[in-house]
């Protein structure tokens, strides 16, 4: 058995109203990949945070390489070998790579106060070597795809010489190919004996690249142990303290009359001669790989990017929308892929963010109606079953998978006519998942419109009425419920459908 580097001893954490861990014991052992799981409110964040300084543990031990430890900073648990690459990249776009990955431990010149340029240099394309990743270190960030700057991320934990990486939903805006890629650099890594902490709500990635998990619900340790012989349905029950029958809860629905027809849209150099129609009632999936234009169609019949040519008609209205606000007054509403950069204010409060759309209809004489605000909150707040301590708490304070359950609730509140939804259960736990995926599926049968943009062929087939294929910006299928299958859908999208 591969030895122990880092114990957590009967950790606990408190916060006002919350005991987010209650006495957890985790172990993370050389060269394997262990599998943090829980639900979003689990304590998955708060025990990672306590191992790499981030938070000071109310009480419980931490054993590093068998000495008793206490971080007191995020730089004393890096200085121990501990890095971690969030979910959300946290890199300065404008700097190139070489800068990123030495930012805050600059390599010098031997005896004086200099950086050691051409050092940083050796040092990271040895790394990036290493890990055979094809990045030139002196090109700036913002000029790489979302894949490659998670490996740089990784770069950068090495560069450290960290022995425990620990990675947050890594694969979550990654497509297929780039997943592939980054399972081969984990192996990699699981070669050299550094240990992984690999959490993730998918559980394909699980299954694929971790050797043991560890299983957390409502702050508390609740199972754990290899992940070979461990069926989904036994990690599933010990996550949601329930046997989860149904994940894709889909109410039957009679189709009505076109809320969204869509003919003809294109976007020079990114999409073209898009067509569809959207049904009252109708779940109308979209599949396809990343950079296949699909967010790019919603973007601009939400009046996001303009589009060249085409027309947009909503619930029998023909209108050329130019700006978001156009499309809301249609019947139109967005759940962006993005939420931090595009779904929300993380500066301002769950109630603030909820009523953001609809603020002119709870304003009297000029005066916000604050009662009438907190009780649609608190109204789209339940139904969404967002957890925290009041509505009055920062967005930025909230779990991932609870920021989005906000965005859904700020759209929802909107009362629209279509709802597209892109990428909705995006770094959310199998729990929520379902929950989203029941509550989509209510606001089907009472007569909404539904576009589900999605990557996850399970939440595709699952979920929709139809199903609508793209590649590189252009529709390659066009598939009834009855017909899809994963092998139709995969082989349409990477433009292979006709062969």
């Amino acid at each position: 058995m591969p030895e122990r580097i880092l114990e957590c001893r009967k950790i606990s954490k408190s916060f006002p109203g919350i005991k987010a861990l209650d006495e957890v014991d985790f172990t993370i052992r050389t060269g394997e990949v262990h599998a943090l799981i829980g639900e979003n409110g689990a304590g998955k964040s708060t025990l990672v945070k306590v191992i790499t300084g981030i938070y000071r543990p109310d009480a419980g031990t931490m054993v590093l390489e068998g000495r008793r430890v206490e971080f007191e900073s995020p730089l004393a648990s890096q200085a121990a070998g501990i890095a971690a690459i969030h979910q959300e990249a946290t890199m300065f776009p404008e700097l190139s790579v070489i800068e990123n990955i030495y930012m805050g431990h600059h390599l010098t010149l031997r005896g004086l106060p200099l950086l050691s340029w051409g050092g940083m240099k050796r040092r990271t394309k040895a790394l990036l070597e290493e890990l055979e990743l094809d990045i030139d270190p002196d090109t700036p960030v913002k000029n790489l795809s979302v894949a490659q700057r998670h490996m740089v991320e990784i770069v950068k934990a090495l560069s450290l010489d960290a022995r425990v990486v620990i990675m947050d939903e890594p694969t979550s805006a990654l497509s297929l190919r780039e997943v592939e890629d980054l399972y081969a650099i984990i192996r990699r890594m699981r070669q050299a004996d550094r240990a992984v902490v690999f959490i993730s709500h998918k559980f394909e990635d699980i299954y694929e690249i971790a050797d043991r998990f560890t299983v957390l619900r409502d702050g508390k340790l609740v199972g754990e142990g290899p992940v070979a012989g461990t069926e989904v349905d036994e990690i599933i029950r010990l996550m949601v303290g329930r046997s989860l029958t149904q994940m894709f809860p889909k109410l039957p629905v009679e189709p009505g009359e076109v809320v969204l027809d869509v003919e003809g849209l294109s976007r020079t150099g990114v999409f073209r001669d898009v067509s569809f129609r959207l049904r009252r009632g109708e779940i109308l999936g979209f599949f396809g790989l990343v950079g296949s234009g699909r967010s790019e169609v919603m973007r601009a019949i939400f009046g996001i990017e303009a589009a060249d040519r085409g027309t947009i008609t909503v619930v029998g209205r023909r209108a050329r929308i130019v700006e978001p606000r156009q499309a809301m007054r249609l019947g139109l509403a967005y759940l962006p892929e993005d939420r931090q950069l595009q779904g929300t204010i993380l500066g301002m409060n769950i109630r603030e963010n909820t009523t953001l759309p609809i603020v002119d209809r709870l304003a009297r004489r000029s005066f916000l109606d604050i009662p009438k605000e907190r009780a649609v909150t608190e109204d789209y707040g339940k139904r969404m079953e967002i957890k925290a301590a009041s509505w009055e708490q920062a967005v930025n304070s909230l779990s991932g998978g609870n920021q989005q359950k906000v965005v859904l609730a700020k759209w929802l509140a909107t009362e629209p006519a279509v709802l597209i939804l892109d990428e909705p259960t995006k770094g959310i736990d199998v729990a929520t998942k379902a929950r989203v995926h029941e509550f989509i599926s209510m606001l089907a049968q009472q007569g909404l419109g539904i576009v589900l943009i999605s990557s996850e062929l399970p939440e595709i087939l699952g979920m929709s009425d139809s199903i609508i294929v793209m590649h590189e910006g252009t529709v390659t299928a066009r598939l009834a419920k009855k017909e899809a299958n994963p092998e139709v859908l995969i082989r349409a999208a990477m433009g292979r459908h006709n062969e």
